[in-house]
């Protein structure tokens, strides 16, 4: 009898040691997997930590100086100007400016007149269309960024006098308005173009007023576009979306400078109507040179009473001629800042998104560099 009950406590003994061994097992095990999570979740951490460091590091800030008016959105406040710098580190990579891409404001100023005069301040019309291209003069080529006019920025500002001068945060196609209509305008979007930008170096400008387009469309024979805008046949019948139309003389202007002021947002989708009639209007001309080897400098003395620039005829003419050598302008060849539309109290504007639009310059007149 007590050789049983000796026995049954070894047997409750050996089970009480398994039991317990496998309990200090178990619980190194969970002890290690706990561990093992909360290892996983300091790494987790550190590397949101990390990474939103570098991003903070990344992130440009407003540019000294700025005007901040009461009324004006974080977003439209221009960023510190580093692409002023002919080279400078951006995402941990070197850029240089390549000196044979050259940068060249265009403006379709809305004046409906000839540019000869200076004017008052409030009738020197309004920057329409604003295009920066891109002209790499080692490989004759064209690139564009469209610019929409109702973008939000510093803006410089005179009086009827001419003798104040200060900023303001509003539309950039403003800045053309509180100049002269002539040079003043011209430089006034320069320097505004040039904020936005943060700094980037524009070389020179052209303004052009849009009642011009009429008389370059006929001289080419006409243009034809697919129309690209839905509602546009409130404006001419043959406006219909998806339609291919031959414009003739009004209708040019018709088809560049439609809008329908009862929806918001049309300035920004116009763009789609000028970046199909220039692309359009390039193959017209190219066609128009086998017939007229001179047609571009034709075209060009045709309308210096209604363009206004700091450039040589020699210069214009090449950029024009640089245009038909590259073949066919493409889709791929037109860039837009990039942003987003809003609607306020009083109009539609665009805030621009200034990062994203950093990366877009370096592309366009940047190299990159070891």
């Amino acid at each position: 009898m007590k050789k049983k009950i000796y026995s049954a406590l070894i047997g409750i003994g050996l089970v009480s040691l398994t039991l317990g061994i496998w309990g200090g097992v178990t619980m190194y095990k969970n002890r290690q997997a706990t561990e093992l999570i909360i290892q996983a979740r300091n790494e987790e951490r550190q590397k949101a930590e990390a990474e939103s460091q570098t991003a903070a590091e990344e992130e440009i800030g407003i540019a000294p100086g700025q005007k901040e008016e009461l009324t004006a959105d974080p977003r439209d406040l221009n960023l510190v100007p580093i692409l002023a710098q002919d080279q400078l580190t951006y995402k941990g990579k070197n850029y240089r400016r390549n000196q044979y891409v050259k940068a060249i404001l265009c403006m379709g100023v809305d004046r409906s007149d000839t540019m000869t005069e200076t004017k008052e301040l409030g009738l020197a019309g309004q920057s329409d269309g604003i295009f920066l291209i891109a002209q790499d003069t080692a490989r004759h080529t064209l690139k564009i960024l469209m610019i929409p006019r109702d973008t939000m920025t510093e803006i410089p500002i005179t009086n009827k006098e001419r003798t104040l001068h200060d900023t303001k945060i509003t539309q950039l196609t403003m800045a053309y308005a509180y100049g002269d209509g002539r040079e003043g305008s011209c430089e006034n979007m320069v320097e505004s173009v040039q904020k936005l930008l943060c700094g980037f170096t524009i070389d020179q400008y052209m303004a052009v007023d849009t009642t011009v387009v009429a008389q370059l469309n006929d001289a080419v024979g006409g243009v034809t576009v697919t129309v690209p805008t839905e509602g546009m046949e409130k404006k001419d019948p043959a406006f219909v979306k998806g339609n291919q139309v031959t414009l003739h003389g009004k209708q040019a202007e018709a088809f560049v400078r439609y809008r329908d002021t009862d929806y918001h947002f049309t300035a920004l989708y116009r763009m789609d109507q000028q970046q199909e009639y220039i692309t359009q209007y390039f193959q017209a001309v190219k066609a128009a040179s086998k017939t007229d080897s001179q047609i571009v400098v034709h075209l060009f003395d045709m309308i210096q009473d209604y363009m206004v620039t700091d450039m040589t005829k020699d210069q214009y003419v090449k950029i024009a001629m640089d245009g038909m050598e590259a073949g066919s302008l493409t889709s791929e060849d037109f860039y837009t800042v990039p942003g987003v539309e809003e609607t306020t109290e009083k109009y539609d504007v665009y805030r621009a998104d200034r990062q994203a639009a950093i990366q877009i310059i370096l592309d366009l007149f940047y190299r990159e560099t070891e």
